[in-house]
C-alpha cells in the first residue's frame, strides 16, 4: 500500500488485522511477599488469587540432595535459625518454620501440593556458586519435573550461565531465561542456549527489547515494584513479555488494561492540525498528564498507534502519548493547510449538512450545520481519502461546505497564502468566493504576485518536526 496516496488513518483502518494485543505475563516474585511470608503456600496462593500467571521460587540443594525452596542459602532471615541449606539434611530443615507457621518446603512438596491445579505455574530460579556448584542441581530438577509431569507448567531462570546450559541439554523444551543486571552480560554465546532474558528495569529500553525480539528471544523485567503508578506507567509502555514483581495484584491490574488495547508499530512524520493544545499522557491507559502538550501545527515522528477504550492514541516518544485526533501525515500538510484557520459555511444548494461524531464513524449523525452561518474550522483530518473538518457541533466532509479563506495569521498559518501556494490542479474548488474575495486585494502582475505569495509562505510556514524530548524544532 502506498502511504502517499492514502492517509495515515485510512491505512490504519485498513490494517486492523495487523494490530496485536499487547499484554504480558505477570509473575509473583516469591509469590506475594508483601502479604505473606515469601515462598510459602500462603504466599503462592495469594499471588495466584491476585491474577499472577506464575509464581517465582528459588532453589538450593540440601546435604542429602533435596531441592529446597528458599532464596537465601542461610535460613536465618526467614526462620530465625542460622542453618545453611547445603550443610543440613532436609529432615532438619523441614523442622524450621516461617512467621505464618509453614515449614521450609522442598520443590517436591510444592509440586505435590499444586499437582492438581493446572493454573499453578512456576518460574524456578536455580541458585549456584560462581564455580557451578552444586553440580547435580539440574539433574535433580529434571527428576522432580518429570515425576510430577510439570514440563508445561514451569520455566527456568538463573544468573548462572552454567545452570542454563545444563538445563538446555537436559530439558530443551522448557523455557530458559537468563537474569542480567547489566546488558554487558547478554552476549551471543548466552543467547545461543536461552529462550529469553530477564533484565533489570533500570537498564531496559524499547530498543533493547526490540533487538532481542528480533533475535527470537522473550524479554522479562524484574524489579521490586512499588505501587506507584509512575513506575508501572513506564513499564507497561514497553513491549515486554513478562514482569517479575513483588506486587502481582498491581501487575495484573495494569496487564488487564493493556490486554484491552491493540497496538501497531508505525514510523511516520505527522503534523497536528487542530486549534487547541492537546495533553500528552504517560500512557493511553491511565491518562496521567505529563507537563508537556501538543500545540497547533507541531510536527512529530510517531512510532505506534494504540487503540484503547474505542479511542486511538499516537505515541510521540518514550512514555508520551496523545489522542490521535487531528494528526495527519507530513505529506498531507500542504493539501490540508488551507483549511487551517479558515471558516466553513453551509449553503442550501450543498448536498447535506450532517455533522458526525468522528470521521471513522460516518454513520453516526449527531447534529447538522445551520444554513448561511460561517463557523471556525477547529480540526482538520484526512480519512478514507476524504478531508474532514471539525466544527463546534461535530465533523463534516469538507466537500459538503464552502470554505472561507482568511488572509491573516492564525496560529502560525495563513489559509489564503496556503491555498494559493498550491498548484492550480491541487486546489479544492468549493471556495465561498463572495466572502473570500472581500479581503483579497487583486494584483495585476500575476507572476509577481504568485512569487511573493510563495516566498512569504515558505518563510513563514516552513515544515518542521518538533522534538518533544528537547523542546526544539527540527527542519525536515
Amino acid at each position: 500500500m502506498n502511504l502517499r496516496n492514502k492517509s495515515l488513518f485510512t491505512f490504519l483502518l485498513a490494517s486492523l488485522l495487523f494490530f496485536f494485543a499487547s499484554g504480558f505475563t505477570v509473575i509473583g516474585h516469591r509469590g506475594d511477599p508483601i502479604k505473606a511470608p515469601e515462598e510459602t503456600f500462603q504466599s503462592f496462593n495469594t499471588a495466584f488469587s491476585e491474577g499472577a500467571d506464575y509464581v517465582e521460587l528459588d532453589l538450593h540443594v540440601s546435604k542429602d540432595n533435596v531441592l529446597v525452596v528458599s532464596h537465601d542459602k542461610n535460613l536465618e532471615r526467614i526462620t530465625g535459625t542460622p542453618y545453611v541449606v547445603s550443610q543440613h539434611n532436609f529432615s532438619e530443615l523441614s523442622q524450621l518454620t516461617q512467621k505464618n507457621g509453614e515449614p521450609v518446603h522442598s520443590l517436591d512438596e510444592v509440586f505435590a501440593h499444586y499437582k492438581n491445579n493446572p493454573n499453578a505455574k512456576f518460574l524456578i530460579e536455580t541458585k549456584k556458586t560462581s564455580k557451578g556448584n552444586p553440580q547435580n542441581m539440574e539433574e535433580l530438577l529434571k527428576t522432580c519435573v518429570d515425576k510430577y509431569g510439570m514440563q508445561k507448567r514451569v520455566m527456568f531462570h538463573s544468573f548462572s550461565t552454567k545452570s542454563l546450559q545444563n538445563e538446555a541439554e537436559l530439558m530443551p523444551d522448557i523455557p530458559r531465561i537468563f537474569i542480567a543486571g547489566t546488558i554487558k552480560r547478554v552476549n551471543f554465546e548466552v543467547l545461543s542456549y536461552v529462550t529469553g532474558v530477564n533484565l533489570s528495569s533500570k537498564i531496559i529500553t524499547p530498543e533493547i527489547i526490540n533487538t532481542l525480539h528480533y533475535m527470537g528471544k522473550s524479554v522479562y523485567i524484574w524489579d521490586e515494584m512499588n505501587e506507584s503508578p509512575k513506575k508501572w506507567n513506564t513499564v507497561i509502555n514497553m513491549p515486554i513479555d513478562g514482569v517479575v514483581t513483588n506486587y502481582p495484584a498491581t501487575g495484573n491490574e495494569y496487564r488487564n488494561l493493556k490486554d484491552k488495547s491493540k497496538s501497531q508499530t508505525i514510523n511516520q512524520n505527522v503534523y497536528y492540525m487542530s486549534n487547541k493544545d492537546e495533553p500528552i499522557y504517560e500512557n493511553p491507559y491511565r491518562l496521567i498528564k505529563t507537563d508537556k502538550s501538543v500545540h497547533p501545527l507541531d510536527g512529530f515522528h510517531i512510532t505506534n498507534i494504540v487503540k484503547f477504550n474505542d479511542k486511538e492514541y499516537v505515541q510521540l516518544g518514550e512514555n508520551k502519548f496523545a489522542n490521535s485526533e487531528g494528526f495527519n501525515p507530513d505529506y498531507e500538510l500542504s493539501e490540508l493547510r488551507p483549511y487551517f484557520g479558515a471558516k466553513a459555511i453551509y449553503r442550501s444548494q450543498q448536498p447535506n449538512n450532517y455533522l458526525y461524531a468522528e470521521p471513522k464513524k460516518s454513520s453516526q449523525i449527531i447534529d447538522w450545520m445551520d444554513t448561511n452561518k460561517a463557523e471556525q474550522i477547529q480540526t482538520v483530518e484526512k480519512n478514507g481519502g476524504n478531508t474532514w473538518i471539525k466544527l463546534s457541533g461535530g465533523w463534516i466532509q469538507a466537500k459538503y461546505v464552502l470554505i472561507q479563506l482568511v488572509d491573516e495569521n492564525y496560529l502560525g498559518n495563513n489559509s489564503k497564502l496556503s491555498y494559493h501556494s498550491l498548484p492550480v490542479t491541487q486546489r479544492f474548488r468549493n471556495i465561498d468566493l463572495l466572502e473570500t474575495e472581500k479581503s483579497w486585494e487583486p494584483v495585476q502582475n500575476k507572476q509577481l504576485h504568485n512569487t511573493i505569495l510563495i516566498r512569504k509562505l515558505q518563510k513563514s510556514i516552513a515544515p518542521f518536526v518538533f522534538d518533544i524530548e528537547n523542546d526544539s524544532i527540527n527542519h525536515i
